[in-house]
C-alpha cells in the first residue's frame, strides 16, 4: 500500500490551475469563471469554507488576477488558504451588498461558467445587478476543468485507491452471516480511516436481493448463508477520492451465481483493457455493454460503466452511451458494470483506472474473483 504523507500543493500550483481554468473559459467563448464554496473552490484554492447564506466566490478571467470575494469575517481563514498568495481576496461586510461588490470584476455583459453547487440566490443576486450577464454550468460548459489530473493527483489517487484495496482484504476476514448489513457498513467506514481516510463517503453492503439495488443504504437485513454480498465503498484520502466494488458470497455459490459473476467479471476486465488515449469514453460503456448483452442479460445492466473520480468520488467524465468525450493521458474514473437480477442478488466489480499514454492502468488491485466468507 502506498505510505506517507504526499508534499502539499503549493501556491504555484493552484496559481497554475487558475490560470489553466481563465484559458479553458476564453477558449470556450466564456468571460470567466465564478467558484462558490465546493470542489472546485477547493481544487483552485486550497481554500475550503463552510457554505453559507454569505457570498463567498472565486473570479477568475484571462485578463485580469484571480480574486476571491469573501465576508470580512471570514478573511482571516481565506488568507491562510494553500492558494491564498496566488489571488487577490476582496472582502465585504454584513450590511453591504456583496453583489455590487463583486460586480466590478464582471463583464457587465459576459457569459460565465459557474460551479454547479452556487446558490441559486447568489446566483440571481449577481443578475440582478448586471442584468446583461449570462451563465452556464462548468458541468456543460468545461467538463474536462478537473478532469486530466497532473502526477501529484495521481499519486494521491493511487495512495487513496491503495486505502480502499487494503480495506477489502481486512472486510473478507470478518465474519458476514449472521451479522447485518450495517454491522459490515460501519467495519468498512472503520477499515478506511484506519488505512488513512479523512473522509468516508459511502459503505454500500447490499446482501442477497438487497443487492439487486446498486445504491442500497446498509440496513438492518440480517445477512444469511448463501447469500450474495455487494460491497461498494469510497471516500477522500490526501484529498482524493476512492470507489471500489467486490462482490463476495456467505458460503458456496450455486452454479448461476457464479456464471453471473464470471460475465460481470468478463465485461469489467474487457472495458478495462479497452481504456487508450483517443477513444471516447462511451466505448468504454459498449465495451462493457456488449459482454453483458451476449449473456443475456443486458436488460439487468442498469447504470452507466463508470464516472470520473479527483477531489470528489464522482465526476465528470462519465462512460455512458452519448458522451464522445476521448479519452486522455491523466484522465481517472472507474469502471463497474453490474447485473441486477431483482428480488434475487446483484453482483458488481469496480477498479479505478487512469488513463496512460498508451493504454490504461488500475489503481486497484485486489482480486476480482468470487470472494468466498463465513
Amino acid at each position: 500500500m502506498t505510505t506517507g504523507t504526499p508534499a502539499p500543493f503549493t501556491a504555484a500550483d493552484y496559481r497554475a490551475r487558475m490560470e489553466r481554468a481563465a484559458g479553458s473559459a476564453a477558449d470556450a467563448g466564456l468571460a470567466g469563471v465564478l467558484v462558490a464554496p465546493g470542489p472546485d473552490l477547493v481544487w483552485l484554492t486550497g481554500y475550503a469554507p463552510v457554505d453559507t447564506e454569505r457570498l463567498t466566490l472565486l473570479v477568475l478571467a484571462a485578463d485580469q488576477e484571480p480574486t476571491l470575494v469573501v465576508p470580512t469575517l471570514e478573511a482571516p481563514d481565506a488568507a491562510g488558504a494553500a492558494g491564498a498568495a496566488a489571488l487577490t481576496l476582496r472582502d465585504w461586510t454584513d450590511g453591504k451588498n456583496p453583489y455590487e461588490i463583486t460586480a466590478p470584476l464582471l463583464d457587465a455583459h459576459g457569459r460565465f461558467g459557474v460551479s454547479d453547487n452556487a446558490w441559486a440566490m447568489h446566483l440571481l443576486g449577481l443578475q440582478r445587478t448586471l442584468p446583461a450577464t449570462s451563465y452556464v454550468s462548468l458541468t456543460e460548459a468545461l467538463p474536462m476543468l478537473r478532469g486530466v489530473k497532473d502526477a501529484a493527483e495521481l499519486e494521491r489517487l493511487a495512495a487513496a485507491g491503495a486505502a480502499a484495496d487494503a480495506t477489502y482484504e481486512e472486510i473478507k476476514k470478518v465474519a458476514f452471516g449472521g451479522r447485518k448489513e450495517s454491522d459490515i457498513a460501519r467495519e468498512l467506514a472503520a477499515l478506511l480511516r484506519q488505512f488513512g481516510h479523512s473522509q468516508v463517503d459511502f459503505t454500500v453492503v447490499g446482501s442477497g436481493p438487497n443487492g439487486a439495488n446498486p445504491h442500497h443504504e446498509a440496513g438492518e437485513r440480517v445477512i444469511q448463508d448463501g447469500d450474495m454480498v455487494v460491497l461498494d465503498f469510497g471516500g477522500l484520502k490526501h484529498g482524493y477520492g476512492s470507489d471500489t466494488t467486490r462482490t463476495v458470497h456467505v458460503g458456496e455459490p450455486t452454479d448461476e451465481e457464479r456464471r453471473v459473476h464470471a460475465v460481470v467479471r468478463e465485461a469489467q476486465s474487457a472495458a478495462c483493457d479497452a481504456v487508450r488515449p483517443g477513444i471516447a469514453c462511451q466505448d468504454v460503456d459498449r465495451v462493457a455493454r456488449a459482454v453483458i448483452d451476449d449473456a443475456g442479460y443486458g436488460q439487468y445492466f442498469i447504470h452507466r460503466t463508470g464516472h470520473g473520480i479527483g477531489v470528489t468520488t464522482h465526476e465528470p467524465p462519465y462512460m455512458i452511451e452519448g458522451e464522445e468525450q476521448p479519452l486522455v493521458p491523466g484522465m481517472c474514473f472507474s469502471v463497474e458494470p453490474g447485473i441486477y437480477l431483482p428480488g434475487r442478488f446483484g453482483v458488481r466489480i469496480e477498479d479505478i483506472v487512469t488513463v496512460t499514454e498508451d493504454g490504461g492502468r488500475r489503481l486497484n488491485s485486489t482480486a476480482r474473483d468470487l470472494a468466498i466468507v463465513g
